[in-house]
């Protein structure tokens, strides 16, 4: 039996909970909001769906899950430039989450941005064992990361490293064919806007997020071992510490089963180093 906490019942939260119960993923909801009458209104919505799940929405109790998404705080507007931006109104909102999960032992999904620094924060704050922190982001990436590829007809599987944000990497070495310089800097800067023309039309990401979200709350119930990228409090890997960055990391039931190192090449290692300088900084303005 697997049991999910939601923090954050908003676009993301609620499809994610609505996904993850529906789909058979989970057999408990524990699903909370600041906003009581649209919590209220959606765990109306869920149980009109007919689904036989037990739903609570005490914080407190989110401790007991298997699970825990963190998907409060304020989402990124056309009024937003970057998501490292964010980092101001939506610590505080990390910090009071972060009260009813010390000594947490499930699996922390952090989807709040800007996401690397609050998974950062949470690892830090609340005493959860590092590997079982998993910073959401490298999986939304990639998906448009193949999205760029496949319009240049270039083939091979797509991975991004790096931050989810500005300072994300595309990673070309693993590709069965050269890309040149000028065509991976071009594919960067259409990724860097990706989620623009989104976010301008229908004001935030839903789908594409909530589904990657739930695929990855199945790998962790299911201990699947799968690879993916996703944002993992580093401890030397790659040559950095002190923040939590994208890299390809096997998932499983207790979190981070393995990071994997990748030989990279030179571009790809300079960016990815430029990410981890930003990202260290914000997770020193997240400490002070």
């Amino acid at each position: 039996m697997t049991c999910l906490a939601v923090l954050g019942a908003g676009k993301i939260g609620g499809e994610v909970a609505y996904l993850a119960s529906v789909l058979g993923i989970i057999e408990k909801l524990i699903i909370y909001d600041v906003n009581k009458p649209f919590l209220r209104a959606q765990v109306l919505d869920l149980m009109h769906a007919g689904l036989d799940i037990e739903i609570s929405t005490d914080p407190w109790t989110a401790k007991e899950s298997d699970i825990c998404v963190f998907a409060a705080g304020f989402p990124r507007d056309p009024t937003v430039k970057t998501r490292a931006d964010l980092l101001r109104v939506n610590l505080p909102v990390a910090a009071q989450c972060s009260r009813p999960l010390h000594d947490y032992d499930g699996v922390l999904i952090t989807v709040t941005n800007p996401m690397d620094v609050n998974n950062y924060f949470f690892a830090k704050e609340t005493g959860i064992d590092p590997r079982q922190c998993i910073g959401f982001g490298g999986q939304l990436d990639s998906a448009r990361y193949a999205i760029a590829l496949r319009k240049r007809e270039i083939r091979g599987q797509a991975w991004v490293i790096g931050d989810h944000g500005e300072h994300q990497v595309p990673v070309f070495s693993t590709l069965p064919e050269v890309v040149s310089i000028d065509t991976r800097e071009e594919v960067l800067a259409e990724m860097r806007s990706a989620s623009m023309e989104v976010i301008e039309g229908k004001g935030g990401t839903v789908f594409g997020p909530a589904w990657h979200i739930t695929d990855l709350i199945r790998m962790i119930s299911r201990d699947s071992r799968s690879l993916i990228t996703c944002s993992c409090v580093l401890t030397g890997e790659y040559g950095i510490e002190d923040c939590s960055l994208g890299v390809p990391a096997r998932v499983g039931r207790n979190g981070i089963h393995k990071i994997e190192e990748w030989k990279l090449d030179d571009w790809e290692q300079s960016h990815l180093q430029a990410a981890a300088e930003t990202t260290r900084e914000l997770c020193r303005n997240a400490d002070d």
